[in-house]
């Protein structure tokens, strides 16, 4: 007689080994759009289809970042701007983070998202400007660590509808820690940083509770099957044997006591 036992049992799938958060080890994954041009399932599902591209700046301080930006202008110096510089300048009007995914709910986050809305002021009356941002995290207050550069796009004065978005999975070197937010604004063309929003700003980009996919597992449910050939381990078989054991019993000791007579 064979007997199939199945257990089930719930095992965590790690994607990598937990690492420190150095520059050669942050790895995130990123999405950016203008926030009206999705909901947050449709985010998501972009961003988890998204391939990982590498960015050189990825990791850098954003000290190095600065001065990265100037270097490559100065190479630059020569060769005619993109566009000529309009007299305006810029402001991020707010900004604020939600926490989206903690797959083993231990209350650090490994998807989030940041949302900002930045604004433009011309006195020639050309209330637009194409722009970009760098994002940063800091760790309980230490350097800002690069992590996402957004695509270009257009910014109209106070607008309040071109409110920009980006979505965030932290793939590896983030151990569980609490991180603030940054957001530098540049216009498209030029080195410098023309403005600024961070947790100095806003508590709502302060003390994130984040981690990386390496320390919080997906968990699954996997089904083993075994057999058991006769004496193995189901208690159903367990308590099967022993009855019939027990029958058997019975039925020697009726047929010697008819002997017997």
């Amino acid at each position: 007689m064979t007997t199939t036992i199945t257990t089930i049992a719930v095992i965590s799938i790690l994607f990598a080994l937990p690492v420190s958060a150095t520059s050669s080890a942050v790895k995130s994954k990123s999405i950016s759009a203008a926030k009206t041009m999705w909901d947050q399932s449709s985010a998501l599902s972009q961003l988890k289809s998204k391939e990982t591209a590498e960015n050189q700046l990825t990791g850098l301080t954003r000290e190095q970042v600065k001065a990265q930006k100037i270097a490559q202008d100065l190479v630059t110096i020569n060769k005619p701007k993109a566009a000529s510089r309009i007299d305006h300048s810029f402001t991020i009007f707010q900004g604020y983070a939600q926490l989206i995914e903690d797959y083993d709910e231990d209350g650090f986050f490994q998807t989030f998202s940041v949302t900002f809305d930045a604004d433009v002021y011309s006195y020639d009356y050309i209330n637009a400007a194409n722009v970009y941002a760098e994002l940063y995290l800091s760790k309980n207050g230490g350097d800002w660590i690069h992590y996402y550069t957004t695509e270009d796009f257009v910014i109209y004065g106070e607008d309040q509808d071109d409110e920009y978005e980006v979505y965030t999975t932290l793939n590896q070197g983030y151990v569980p820690e609490y991180y603030d937010v940054l957001i530098d604004l540049y216009e498209v063309g030029y080195p410098g940083v023309v403005a600024t929003y961070s947790s100095d700003n806003t508590n709502e980009l302060y003390a994130l509770p984040l981690e990386s996919t390496d320390y919080d597992p997906n968990y699954v449910e996997v089904v083993y099957e075994s057999e058991s050939h006769g004496h193995g381990g189901s208690i159903y078989t367990l308590l099967a044997l022993l009855a019939s054991i027990a029958f058997i019993r019975v039925k020697n000791t009726t047929h010697k006591s008819k002997y017997r007579e």
